[in-house]
């Protein structure tokens, strides 16, 4: 009797991008339990490469909060993973991109619907390492969080936040379930934990007692795209908006993102021709947001264009004032090192990782204190050579944050695992 598999799924006839050609693998003979090496060559390499499985199904391919900031992580690092030092990547994941079309990387989409969270959790469990031991791999990296309960071989675990741990009220109690203890089990079992900031590698350590020289901290980069745009583009930009002069906060609408307080800082200001931008699609619990911008007067000034496309997203860094954080908590603060790529000015919370990325180059202030981020807020407003410092000085920080190095980083990160491995065996 054949095998019936959910949602479609056959093993033997996965889609493959494989060097920029997409290829079955059964059209390759690949039948269901045989490994095919990739291309033919006319001679054996002197040395077998490092195969590594990626997990990227956090990759969206919709518009919208999902697409925010671990979508713009896995998308990043896999454009810039090297491929000349003796590595092949085969990466899983639910929606194909051109920037996987590369060499040296091999695409595997799936028809299961792992959009979805119990879906994607099945995948996981059960096809990847499926896959894994099909495909000979040498090391697999999840991308987010969680590895496989039975991993062919060892593993590389990216953790972004422990958010969850942070405010447990603020998530479902079966997902906050989820994630502390399988994060929580991957941690310890990885032969690496990637961290995006030093406050994350702190955060592993302490709740997950992972040793210190076990955890990476490899930082996100900034794209080209977000740079100083000329003064007339910029200003047509502001025009077509209708918004004038604004202060601007890009994120998922989301408690911890503090929000209110920002709200209310915002409603101090002595500046009537002054807008505040909430950009970011709407994530949970976030009622609370509209319910006080009604209750402080603001429905007029405040504006929620929701998500918006990434090619446009540096033209709102570029025409904004300056760029407001006051989040409780974050994993890193990707919009903060963008908008001084911009050459924006940026007032942030001084909370858990936003000292990192914002550097010298910003205004830090207690999270929960109004009065002092009113006051950050007026004195960049109305003071120009502060602002012109803060220009500069981001500029400079911005310029630190590089993919290419968080690709290499990465790799560098799988040979420390396989190294490790070496050590243990011998």
């Amino acid at each position: 009797m054949p095998l019936s598999y959910p949602f479609g799924y056959n093993p033997a006839a996965m889609l493959t991008i494989r060097n920029g050609r997409k290829e079955s693998q059964r059209s390759r003979g690949e039948a269901a339990g045989n490994h095919v090496s990739g291309d033919k060559a006319t001679h054996a390499p002197a040395a077998s490469p490092l195969r590594i499985g990626i997990n990227a199904h956090l990759l969206s391919g919709e518009a919208g909060y999902r697409r925010a900031g671990i979508h713009q992580y896995v998308a990043q690092v896999l454009r810039h993973l090297p491929v000349e030092d003796g590595m092949e990547y085969v990466v899983f994941t639910r929606h194909e991109a051109d920037f996987l079309q590369r060499a040296g990387l091999t695409a595997v989409s799936t028809t299961w619907p792992t959009e979805k969270r119990s879906i994607r959790i099945a995948w996981e469990q059960t096809v990847w390492p499926w896959q894994a031991r099909q495909r000979r791999l040498d090391l697999l990296h999840s991308m987010a969080f969680v590895t496989p309960f039975f991993s062919p071989c060892p593993a590389v675990i990216t953790v972004y936040d422990l958010s969850f741990l942070h405010f447990p009220d603020s998530f479902p109690a079966s997902q906050r379930w989820y994630l502390t203890t399988q994060t929580r089990r991957s941690c310890r079992r990885a032969r690496r934990v990637i961290a995006i900031s030093e406050s994350g590698r702190q955060d592993v350590h302490r709740f997950f007692s992972v040793p210190l020289s076990q955890i990476d901290v490899v930082y996100p980069g900034v794209d080209g795209m977000y740079r100083p745009y000329p003064a007339d583009e910029v200003a047509r930009f502001r025009a077509e908006k209708g918004y004038g002069r604004y202060l601007l906060h890009v994120g998922t609408l989301q408690p911890r993102k503090n929000i209110p307080t920002l709200l209310e800082a915002f409603a101090r200001l002595a500046a009537p021709d002054l807008s505040l931008v909430l950009i970011g699609g709407k994530g949970w619990l976030y009622d609370e947001i509209f319910a006080r911008v009604q209750a402080l007067g603001l429905t007029g000034r405040v504006h929620f264009p929701g998500y918006v496309p990434d090619a446009e997203l540096p033209l709102w860094y570029n025409a904004a004032e300056l760029l407001a954080l006051p989040s409780l908590y974050e994993g890193f603060g990707m919009p903060a090192v963008e908008a001084m790529a911009c050459g924006t000015p940026v007032v942030a919370a001084n909370s858990s990782s936003l000292p990192e990325a914002v550097g010298e180059a910003g205004l830090l202030f207690e999270p929960l204190a109004v009065a002092e981020l009113a006051a950050r807020l007026t004195a960049v407003c109305h003071d120009p050579q502060l602002s012109a410092t803060m220009r500069a000085r981001g500029l400079t920080h911005a310029a630190q944050f590089s993919w290419e190095r968080a690709g290499r980083e990465t790799a560098v990160a799988y040979q420390a695992a396989m190294a490790a491995g070496a050590v243990e065996e011998g």
